[in-house]
């Protein structure tokens, strides 16, 4: 009888399964964390697809690449200027818990956000002088979202910030939804609600809905991570060390910066030398390749408290161990995504509209940079869990650096090919850099494949 062979295989199926996403060893939990953040970015990517596909079919390409560039802005000053909080929180709030200096958890819980609060909202004023005095030289039709897109960063920064502190306790879900879901949907709803009332969509419009989903999504994760941390964290006295807060910050920032720097830096340089609407296909094309890019987010968002804990523990065995497992799912999911997108490619841009199509050849170019990028999974935030931050940042320096130059040297000629090589380009020196790096400073062979140890 071929029941019983049958019966036995489907157990063993639901063995392994068990097995892979069961259980509470360290492996088994950042599989599932990380296929949870895995799972909420591509909500995040559909639902942010299905919004960029609507505002360019609705918006025209003129608008929609304005809404873009300033866009974009928001995206890389919101992400800098909480001094590195939402990224050092996870080597804090570890380390805290791990010495029993409640005090100090206590007072970075409150105070980090406060602090990162006041001082976006002291520079986006600034911003905002800043463009009423550049005003003459600013496309007239910018002018007003660029002030609006001042108004959003406060909530922006800040949302990142509770973003940090959530991850640092495993609530995966509680600091990504209100960003990547929430934000997403009010963006999509708002929009289409002016749509449908009739009201222009131009690119004004556009960034208002965006600027009341950041503030909307973000006041309603602080009332629920209060709770929480209410419920988690007992209450007592605080001490806030903000010196010794900005003192591991800084640095990360400065990794955290320079990578923003090479991740716009494409988009930013081609608005300079070509047409809103090329500028358009572009981003299409990048947001058609973000899928490849959520699985490294993944893997850094939920390993990297867990880098700066068995470092603290001084478990130097389980840490290689643990370093080595988050690149192999890093570098192969990465790899699968990108190939099934080339080929999907065309269609996915079709969405778009009919004249995305002719961004399918830069995918292709674009894509090369991403995959090389995960063969070493996220090593980045392995260096800046333990100390190397200052290194780390060097070598995203030099990348960025070298994205800059190259996509002056190529955009104005080749448009979104060029910008697309220089980033490709620039992400392969960056990653060789921290291969090194991470080998001579750790020991660590961390690549995908090849031996384990230096």
């Amino acid at each position: 009888m071929e029941t019983e062979p049958a019966t036995a295989s489907n157990a063993g199926i639901l063995a392994r399964l068990k097995s892979l996403l069961g259980g509470h060893h360290e492996a088994s939990v950042t599989k599932r964390l990380a296929g949870t953040i895995f799972i909420i970015r591509v909500l995040s990517a559909m639902l942010a697809y299905a919004s960029q596909i609507l505002l360019a079919r609705w918006m025209g390409g003129s608008d929609y690449g304005i809404y873009v560039y300033v866009w974009t802005w928001v995206l890389l000053l919101g992400s800098m200027m909480d001094f590195g909080i939402s990224a050092s929180a996870q080597k804090i709030i570890p380390e805290y818990r791990t010495r029993g200096e409640h005090a100090l958890l206590r007072g970075f819980l409150s105070g980090s956000r406060w602090m990162t609060f006041i001082v976006s909202a002291a520079v986006s004023m600034g911003l905002a002088g800043i463009v009423r005095l550049l005003s003459p030289w600013i496309d007239a039709d910018a002018i007003t979202p660029l002030y609006i897109g001042c108004a959003t960063l406060p909530a922006f920064v800040v949302a990142n910030t509770q973003d940090g502190i959530a991850r640092s306790h495993d609530w995966m879900r509680l600091g990504l939804m209100p960003q990547f879901i929430v934000r997403q949907s009010l963006i999509i709803g708002l929009t289409a609600g002016a749509f449908a009332l009739g009201f222009g969509l131009g690119a004004t419009a556009a960034m208002l809905a965006s600027a009341a989903a950041v503030w909307i999504a973000m006041i309603g994760q602080m009332i629920v991570l209060n709770r929480r941390l209410a419920r988690h964290v007992e209450p007592g006295a605080k001490a806030y060390d903000f010196r010794g807060w900005l003192a591991i910050s800084l640095p990360i920032l400065m990794v955290e910066g320079f990578y923003l720097l090479l991740s716009y830096t494409d988009v930013l340089v081609l608005q300079q030398f070509r047409s809103s609407e090329e500028v358009g296909v572009y981003f299409a094309v990048v947001k058609t390749l973000a899928l490849v890019s959520f699985i490294h987010y993944a893997m850094s968002a939920t390993t990297a408290h867990r880098f700066a804990e068995y470092n603290e523990l001084g478990d130097k065995a389980r840490l290689s161990a643990y370093v080595a497992h988050a690149i192999q799912w890093t570098f192969w999911p990465s790899l699968g995504a990108t190939l099934v997108l080339l080929a999907f490619g065309k269609p996915l841009l079709w969405l778009f509209g009919p004249q995305f199509v002719v961004g399918y050849d830069i995918m292709f170019i674009a894509a090369v940079g991403l995959v090389v990028r995960a063969a070493i999974g996220p090593v980045e935030r392995l260096l800046n869990m333990l100390g190397h931050q200052h290194i780390c940042a060097l070598a995203y320096a030099l990348a960025f650096v070298m994205n800059l130059v190259l996509c002056i040297a190529l955009v104005p000629r080749f448009g979104g090919h060029g910008a697309a090589a220089a980033t490709s380009i620039a992400l392969t020196f960056e990653t060789v850099l921290l291969f090194a790096i991470v080998r001579r400073r750790l020991g660590l062979h961390v690549l995908a494949f090849g031996k384990r140890t230096a």
